[in-house]
């Protein structure tokens, strides 16, 4: 079984939305990995026979973060640079952002309240 989890923007999607506080970096990205990616694995029972996708952003290509997923073992799906047009995660982001604003959240709690009920 092969199942992709995607994390962008700040946000893991692998089962459940993650608040950023600050400025994301690939020490944040990589504790939100270590915090999420193999739970939510587990989570939908893949085990380790899942691939992960993220793209070539700094700090998915960090140190950091690529020395945590070698030693995770964690299947990296292989992404070509400057390819924002095969990112399926950008339109997601896109339906995301009209669906919140036409819902109209007066803060962060409530954009989070928002999307959970969404699930």
């Amino acid at each position: 079984m092969e199942v992709a989890a995607s994390c962008c923007g700040g946000v893991s999607l692998s089962q459940d939305l993650v608040r950023v506080e600050g400025k994301m970096d690939g020490a944040k990205y990589r504790q939100i990995l270590e915090e999420n990616l193999l739970p939510s694995a587990r989570k939908f029972r893949t085990s380790r026979m899942f691939t992960f996708q993220h793209d070539n952003n700094p700090k998915h290509t960090a140190k950091l973060t690529t020395q945590w997923l070698k030693e995770e073992k964690v299947n990296v799906l292989m992404w070509p640079s400057q390819s924002s047009d095969l990112n399926h995660i950008e339109n997601l982001w896109k339906d995301l952002k009209i669906a919140d604003h036409q819902r109209s959240p007066f803060n962060v709690t409530e954009l989070e309240q928002l999307n959970c009920k969404e699930e």
